[in-house]
C-alpha cells in the first residue's frame, strides 16, 4: 500500500509530479519525530530543573553579618552552617512579634492542661508511685531503654548553677563568635556540669569534636541520662570524662583545640592545680589562632601581681589577650571573660 503526495513547484508547466511514500517508512518518520520531541522536552525540563535545584543549593541558608558561613565535610564539599550568634535583625523580629502579639511582662501562670503539675509535684508522684515505668516488678523487668531519675525529669539540675539556664546560650554565642567558630573546630570545656553551655556547642560541632572534664557525678548522670537523649544530641558522642586532677590524657595525646573555655571553674580549683591545668593545656591550644577563655575571675594572676603572672604566662608559652564584658541577650546580667592565646608553636 502507498500514498501519493502531490508536490507543486511553482512556475513549472511541466506535469505535475508524485512522490510515492510507503506506510512503514511514514509511520518510522512519526515514531522518530516524537522521540525527537520527547528528547528536546527532556532536555530543556532537566536544564530547568537542574538551574532551579542549583539556583536554591546556591542560595545561601544561613548569614550573620552579611557573611555567608561554610563548612567543608571530608570530601571537600561546602555547605552552609547554622549562623554563630543572634544578630540585631533578630532581636528586632522578636520584639516585633512581642509587640504585634500584644503580649506584656507580667506574672503568667505556666500551668494548663488535663493534670498540671509543678516540678516539685511531678517529683513527688515519681518517689510515690512508680517513678517512670508502668511495669510492675523488679529493676531487671523494667522496659525503660534508658532508666532517668526523677530529679533529672522534672530538671532541678537545671536550676543548680545560681544562674537561669538559658543564659548557656548567651555563653556559647560570645565564645563561638570570638573564635569564629566552625562545625570543624574542636573545643575543651573545664567543668561543663550539666552542659548548660555544652549543649550548644555539642549541637553545632561535628561528632566527636566537643571535648569535657568534669568532676561532678551527679553531673555526669544529667549528662548521660538525660540532656543528650532528650535533646537528640547521642549521635554526636561528645567525649566527656570524669576527672578534677587536670589531666587530659585520656582525650588524646595529639588533639589540639581551637578553643578551651572554663566558665567559673577556677573559682573553686587551688591556685597550684590551676597553674598545673594551664601548663598542660598549653601544649594541647593551637597556636596563634586557639584562645582560652575563663570567667568571673583570674585569681590566680590577681593573687600573684600582675608582672609576676606575665612571666609564668610566658614560660608556658602563653600570652594574655585582654578582658571582655559580654552581656546577656535574655536577662539584666553580664559576664567578665579573660583571653589567652599561645603565641608560639
Amino acid at each position: 500500500m502507498a500514498l501519493l503526495f502531490s508536490h507543486y513547484s511553482p512556475g513549472t508547466t511541466s506535469s505535475n509530479k508524485g512522490i510515492v511514500v510507503t506506510l512503514p517508512a511514514l509511520a518510522l518518520s512519526a515514531l522518530l519525530g516524537t522521540a525527537l520531541l520527547f528528547f528536546l522536552f527532556f532536555t530543556i525540563s532537566s536544564n530547568s530543573y537542574s538551574y532551579s535545584y542549583s539556583s536554591s543549593c546556591s542560595c545561601p541558608s544561613s548569614i550573620q553579618n552579611g557573611v555567608v558561613v561554610y563548612s567543608e565535610d571530608d570530601n571537600g564539599n561546602r555547605n552552609t552552617v547554622t549562623p554563630l550568634r543572634t544578630t540585631r535583625d533578630d532581636v528586632d523580629w522578636v520584639k516585633r512579634q512581642i509587640h504585634e502579639n500584644g503580649l506584656h511582662m507580667h506574672d503568667n501562670v505556666l500551668r494548663k492542661g488535663i493534670n498540671p503539675r509543678t516540678r516539685a509535684q511531678q517529683l513527688d508522684d515519681f518517689r510515690q508511685y512508680k517513678g517512670i515505668s508502668h511495669y510492675e516488678g523488679a529493676d531487671s523487668n523494667n522496659r525503660t531503654a534508658l532508666p532517668c531519675p526523677g530529679e533529672l525529669l522534672v530538671e532541678e539540675h537545671h536550676s543548680n548553677y545560681g544562674e537561669p539556664w538559658a543564659g548557656g546560650r548567651d555563653v556559647f554565642e560570645f565564645l563561638a563568635q570570638s573564635v569564629k567558630l566552625r562545625p570543624e573546630s574542636r573545643v575543651l570545656e573545664i567543668g561543663c556540669g550539666t552542659l548548660r553551655v555544652g549543649l550548644h556547642f555539642i549541637r553545632y560541632l561535628n561528632p566527636a569534636h566537643y571535648h569535657c572534664l568534669e568532676r561532678d557525678e551527679l553531673s555526669l548522670m544529667a549528662v548521660f541520662r538525660y540532656e543528650l537523649p532528650s535533646q537528640g544530641l547521642l549521635y554526636k558522642k561528645p567525649l566527656i570524662v570524669k576527672g578534677d586532677d587536670m589531666d587530659f590524657n585520656k582525650f588524646g595525646s595529639e588533639v589540639t583545640y581551637d578553643l578551651i573555655y572554663a566558665s567559673a571553674v577556677f573559682l573553686h580549683i587551688p591556685d597550684k592545680l590551676v597553674w598545673v591545668g594551664l601548663e598542660r593545656l598549653a601544649s594541647r591550644l593551637k597556636p596563634y589562632d586557639g584562645r582560652i577563655f575563663v570567667s568571673h575571675n583570674i585569681k590566680f594572676c590577681s593573687r600573684l601581681g600582675g608582672v609576676e603572672c606575665s612571666k609564668r604566662l610566658m614560660s608556658l608559652g602563653l600570652e594574655y589577650i585582654g578582658t571582655h564584658t559580654h552581656d546577656s541577650l535574655l536577662f539584666n546580667h553580664y559576664e567578665l571573660w579573660f583571653e589567652f592565646r599561645r603565641f608560639k608553636a
